[in-house]
């Protein structure tokens, strides 16, 4: 930042000038150091001291030249100080504003609300799905963070509307509470469905007690961490082949396998066909392990006679590549 250096190369100028002009004091006028240190100083300032010690003609000539050279200069740094200040202060705010009005553009984002180990890892693996995010924690140390991976972020209590308004969460496509503890996450759940009835919420609960109380509270997915991990956990050693299979699906360390839920559009080519004849298998090498009906209604290893309606959703297993194609059929521009 050429401010920032201009400042510092200014501030060491200056202490250069202070130790001269000090020295010079010490060897002309014989003074001991902190006289001749304030002697220097009151003269850079121009602060209209008079002399600590009556000064000799070599003294007054030094003095003169220690003014000439040095006040101006000392001015020029005293500029670059506040200019240095203000525009820090300027860069921030125009900082601020320009995160401002990208939060305002959004729509159909992710509100995360809460930046603790459970929200930096959605934070993580949303934004590496490119899905567009607005975090809001309430302590500014994570700002560093989150100024680094370039997310936009709210500093604010996520449980105050006009906070939850500013993220967007009329436009969102979803609001997700990972606060700290069961009671923020409750009455944050309480009031983002006051404010928007018809929002997709999920939520964090430490206990089941939290769980009945924040679906209660409006929220329409309540997840346990802990109660899910520990059952990842058995699933791990009683089915481990089936457990590493699906963390091949969803990881993104590879190009082998990946599995996606892909929703169809109405114009869709395969609108209303049957598995038999859409030529999924051939034309993109994937496997349709599930349709999931408008009516919600989930069919599992569906036959080759199922037919693919608009407004289902397509969940299949292949390459990321085959995946793509498929979802550019299942949804033309």
């Amino acid at each position: 930042m050429e401010s920032a250096k201009h400042f510092i190369i200014s501030l060491l100028v200056a202490t250069v000038l202070i130790i001269i002009g000090t020295l010079g004091y010490i060897f002309i006028e014989g003074w001991d150091f902190l006289d001749s240190l304030y002697m220097t100083v009151i003269t850079l300032a121009t602060v209209g001291y008079k002399e600590v010690h009556p000064i000799s003609r070599t003294g007054k000539v030094y003095t003169i030249i220690l003014i000439t050279t040095g006040v101006g200069f000392f001015l020029y740094v005293a500029g670059a100080v506040i200019q240095f200040m203000v525009e820090g202060r300027v860069r921030i705010l125009m900082g601020r504003r320009r995160l401002d009005r990208k939060i305002a553009r959004l729509k159909n984002h992710f509100i995360i609300c809460g930046y603790g180990r459970i929200g930096r890892v959605l934070c993580d693996k949303l934004q590496r799905e490119n899905y567009d995010l607005v975090i809001v924690e309430n302590e500014s140390e994570h700002i560093e963070t989150f100024e680094t991976k370039k997310m936009p972020y709210i500093c604010a209590d996520a449980g105050d509307e006009s906070t939850l308004v500013k993220a967007g969460i009329h436009k969102a496509a979803a609001l997700i509470a990972v606060l700290g503890t069961d009671t923020e996450n409750v009455f944050l759940v309480l009031t983002a469905r006051q404010i928007a009835p018809n929002l997709q919420i999920f939520a964090r609960a430490a206990s089941e007690k939290a769980k009945v109380k924040l679906s209660a509270a409006g929220a329409n997915t309540v997840e346990a961490p802990y109660e899910t991990g520990a059952a990842t956990m058995a699933q791990r050693i009683i089915r481990p082949n089936v457990t590493n299979f699906l963390d091949l699906a969803f990881a993104h360390e590879h190009n082998d396998i990946f599995m996606e839920e892909i929703p169809v559009s109405g114009n869709s080519r395969l609108n209303n066909v049957m598995l038999k004849d859409s030529g999924i298998r051939q034309k993109y090498n994937l496997i349709i392990i599930a349709i999931k009906k408008a009516d919600d209604k989930m069919i599992f290893n569906p036959s080759f006679e199922a037919r693919i309606h608009g407004g289902d959703t397509v969940i299949a297993v292949g390459t990321p590549d085959g995946l793509k194609k498929l979802e550019a059929e299942l949804n033309p521009q």
